[in-house]
């Protein structure tokens, strides 16, 4: 069965003629009675009533017609929705994101919905090398990274820098001045991430800090604050934050403007432009930018999830 046969089976009933109905599809008489007849012969009934003059549904056709009437409305709405996702006003786009991005990803999704109504975005969290992966074999669109620079297989659209967050002593916090002067931090025992378990990470601090002082080993960020605030002798810490830091007066907590990370966007690498619905997202998260890099935090009343450094 053709949908070209269900359109001559709809066109014949309701013009009552084939040649009407040829008339309306554009196409020879010849034709509307072939695409009939086969359309009978695959059915096994007969659709029309030739007999007399006037050509008449036979009971079968009379059922049968709103079915083929849904059917091509059906295959319409196909139509309509590929021609959607092709001008990027329709479909779905898997974004593979983190916890540390809800706000501007929030953001950018009202963006985009009052854009691009019928467009959808269906978050998927993943730690960031599973996300990379995810973009390189496609089941991901596009993925949120942060810190990296070049990746196998992804193409790498930047979209924002952010900050770091130093985290030491709050005793010492004074003696470093504000904004912390990056030379008296290096001289500080740093608890910093293996370079193994965040590379790009580990390479931006320590370029950024070529004297830098080993401290005690990081384990997680709360691990990590826990010990930096329990042992005697001081030591401090980087990490990127995710939400609302923990209350505390043993340890301050500085925003770090000359250490930034770069959040690029990464999509399969492709020498063609980019999916539409893809470039009305990138679009969308673009201007949620910050034109000036936020302040120190703030410290709220109750503790939030941390992200681990890098």
């Amino acid at each position: 069965m053709e949908l070209r046969q269900l359109e001559c089976f709809v066109a014949v009933a309701e013009e009552l003629g084939f040649g009407r109905a040829a008339a309306r599809l554009h196409i020879a008489q010849e034709s509307v009675s072939r695409r009939i007849a086969r359309l009978e012969g695959e059915l096994g009934l007969r659709l029309f009533d030739c007999s007399t003059r006037q050509i008449r549904l036979t009971a079968p056709g009379e059922r049968l017609l709103p079915e083929a009437r849904a059917a091509l409305a059906a295959a319409d709405r196909v139509r309509r929705t590929a021609a959607g996702i092709a001008a990027g006003t329709e479909g779905l786009i898997r974004l593979g994101t983190t916890r540390a991005f809800a706000d501007r990803v929030y953001r950018a999704l009202d963006t985009l919905a009052a854009r691009r109504p019928g467009l959808r975005v269906r978050l998927e969290r993943a730690p960031q090398e599973a996300r990379l992966a995810a973009v390189r074999s496609g089941t991901f669109d596009a993925a949120l990274v942060r810190t990296v620079r070049r990746a196998d297989g992804v193409a790498l659209h930047p979209l924002w820098s952010d900050p770091l967050i130093a985290a030491l002593p709050a005793a010492h916090a004074h003696a470093m001045g504000e904004p912390p002067s990056l030379d008296r931090l290096a001289r500080l025992p740093l608890r910093l991430v293996a370079r193994a378990a965040n590379p790009a990470f580990y390479d931006l601090v320590t370029a950024a800090l070529p004297g830098w002082t080993p401290g005690p080993p990081f384990t997680t960020l709360q691990e990590t604050l826990t010990a930096l605030a329990d042992d005697p002798e001081p030591s401090w810490t980087l990490f990127h934050p995710v939400g609302p830091l923990p209350p505390t007066t043993r340890i301050a907590f500085r925003t770090i403007q000359a250490l930034t990370v770069p959040v690029s966007l990464a999509v399969p690498a492709s020498p063609q432009p980019l999916p539409p619905p893809v470039q009305a997202l990138l679009d969308a998260l673009t201007p949620t930018a910050p034109t000036a890099p936020p302040g120190p935090p703030a410290r709220p009343a109750k503790a939030a999830p941390m992200a681990c450094s890098g």
